[in-house]
């Protein structure tokens, strides 16, 4: 028999709103598929001991605290018994449907709650909190700015290595190993944990997102990519900041300290892994030191203030906005060169070390893909002149001239009839590019002094230009149109209503709710014991005699074994005689 919990439940649930709901609905983790006729399956499924432990795992500290209290106070007798004290951790557990609206504890739930252990974790080992000493005058403070510094200029290359060719994922999403030794080859991070660290980072910020198997700049990983380190810095932080678990941020909107970390969702096994992988990216980001103590910059946010911006870029390396060009086709930056600065450089020269003073080089290829962008040869050399302090040698201004010349001797566009078309001046060009194999798949034909193809424009330009032939996007009047390479991620979907979600389910729970609840209840439960074939005590209210405002009630202990024409039957064993009474006469129906 259903307790009268659910029963109780039951009418809670058809109080509320649509949106209280669903936002229970949603954080109970139940199916928009679920099948639920009414608000009294629902009550019975939330309280179903599976549903209340899956519930369990996602309480906060606090929040256990707060149903553990109200378990024990739902042992003492019912003239002491009292409800959950009012606070925002009861708030959660009264919406999340583990605590009445008086803040009292379900049957079910408590015996849950005290059938469940809490999970044990080992007090973590901290080295001993540093002095506070003022900004500056700690030599931790100055490694701490330095891992700020490695940990930006490492996601920047990171998403630079993503924009040439998309990161791998594997089947449980984390980072393939190709593209994790494809990092570490290029010096773009140190070892492969520095790789795992910093991919989850830039998913956290929303800098990289998934894509299939692949992982994907986002845009706003492009837009990050052109600010100053410091505000590159600052923005990694807040989202890593923002995105922590409820059950580590304190109530002023900074985060709970380290040793309070593993034992933040006292129900969740998985929990404490999770707890240690979130302090380490907190490391690696320098939001956190080794001990776990916020460092000098972030002491502020901890408390849940601003972070200390002038702090942090009072130790970081100043930047430079100038280069040496050299006569080996190489640039020097005597620093840190500006992001915005680097990203430009980037796009025409290949970077062969990374440190506070980066290398660069310059080749046929990096400058044919630099044209192939977008630039020309005057963009090139004004951006280079305004870059160097020692002037455009001679070497690499003749390496632009020629590289210049030679682009755009192919040109690929779409015709008026909407062909692609490949066209130049020079006949031996197309006649080599017609027969040679890596093209194939295009499918060149010969059409008058042109070739022409079924595959679009831009598929044709970059096969074209992969194969290092000097290739130029032309619109329908010949003039040159740039193409952007990069495949980045698409837009993120908008997070989805939950009212919108569980839009059928409510309309189902809303049609079924009846004006007479309590009728609706005594139907259910006759149901269910006819169905069960169950011995149940059902109270009678008997006709009224002409003296009497009502009449009298009398109870029979049957076992139930059918409904129907609204009349009860059963078999009272007590006399063995079959029974039937009419449904409209029966006021309590309880176990025998």
């Amino acid at each position: 028999m259903t307790g009268p919990s659910a029963r109780t439940l039951a009418h809670e649930l058809a109080a509320r709103d649509d949106r209280s709901l669903a936002a229970l609905l949603l954080a109970r983790h139940v199916s928009p598929a679920a099948h639920w006729n009414d608000a009294f399956d629902a009550a019975e499924q939330l309280l179903d001991p599976t549903s209340i432990a899956r519930a369990l795992v996602d309480l906060t500290a606090a929040e256990a605290d707060a149903l553990e209290a109200a378990t024990a106070a739902s042992a003492a007798p019912a003239a002491t018994a009292t409800a959950a004290e009012p606070g925002p951790a009861r708030d959660v557990l009264v919406a999340r449907g583990l605590l009445d609206a008086d803040g009292r504890v379900w049957e079910s739930v408590a015996d849950t709650f005290r059938a469940t252990s809490r999970v044990a974790v080992l007090s973590p080992t901290t080295a001993p909190t540093p002095e506070r000493t003022p900004i500056g005058e700690n030599a931790a403070d100055a490694a701490s700015a330095e891992r700020a510094f490695t940990a930006t200029a490492s996601l920047a290359d990171v998403l630079h290595a993503a924009l040439v060719a998309p990161l791998g994922r594997i089947g449980a999403g984390t980072l393939g190993a190709a593209d994790r030794r494809r990092l570490i080859d290029t010096g773009a991070v140190e070892d492969a944990a520095a790789a795992d660290d910093l991919v989850a980072i830039g998913q956290s910020a929303g800098l990289l997102a998934p894509e299939g198997r692949a992982l994907l700049v986002t845009p706003a990983g492009i837009d990050w990519l052109g600010g100053s380190t410091a505000a590159r810095w600052s923005a990694v932080a807040a989202r890593l900041i923002a995105g922590l678990p409820a059950g580590l941020r304190t109530a002023a909107g900074g985060w709970l300290a380290a040793p309070a970390w593993p034992g933040a969702y006292p129900f969740d096994p998985a929990w404490p892994a999770r707890a240690d992988e979130l302090a380490g990216l907190l490391r690696r980001w320098a939001i956190v030191d080794g001990a776990g103590e916020p460092t000098v910059w972030m002491r502020r946010a901890a408390a849940g203030d601003a972070p200390d911006a002038a702090a942090l870029a009072a130790l970081l390396p100043p930047e430079v906005d100038r280069v040496y060009l050299q006569n080996d086709l190489t640039a020097i930056a005597p620093g840190s060169l500006a992001p915005h600065l680097d990203l430009r450089l980037r796009s025409m020269a290949r970077r062969e070390s990374r440190a506070q003073a980066s290398s660069y080089r310059f080749t046929a290829e990096t400058l044919a893909d630099a044209l192939t962008a977008g630039e020309t040869a005057d963009s090139l050399r004004a951006f280079l002149l305004e870059l160097s302090l020692t002037g455009l040698p001679q070497p690499l201004a003749y390496e632009i001239e020629r590289s210049a010349s030679r682009h755009g001797t192919l040109r690929v566009g779409q015709d008026g009839s909407g062909r692609t078309r490949v066209t130049s001046d020079d006949a031996a060009m197309l006649q080599t590019i017609a027969v040679d194999q890596a093209l194939r798949p295009l499918g060149l034909i010969p059409d008058g002094d042109a070739l022409i193809t079924r595959s679009s424009a831009d598929t044709a330009f970059w096969m074209i230009a992969d194969a290092r032939y000097p290739i130029v996007a032309v619109d329908a009047d010949g003039a040159r149109r740039p193409l952007e390479r990069h495949r980045l991620a698409a837009p993120p979907e908008p997070e989805a209503d939950p009212v919108e979600v569980y839009a059928d389910l409510l309309a189902r729970l809303r049609a079924a709710q009846s004006e007479d609840a309590d009728a609706a209840w005594l139907g259910r439960e006759l149901e269910q014991a006819v169905r069960t074939r169950a011995t149940i005590t059902v109270t009678v209210r008997l006709p009224a005699s002409p003296d009497e405002d009502q009449g009298a009630e009398r109870s029979f202990t049957i076992e139930a074994t059918g409904l129907g024409g609204g009349r009860l039957r059963g078999l009272d064993r007590t006399v063995d005689v079959e029974r039937t009474l009419p449904v409209s006469s029966i006021v309590r129906v309880g176990p025998a």
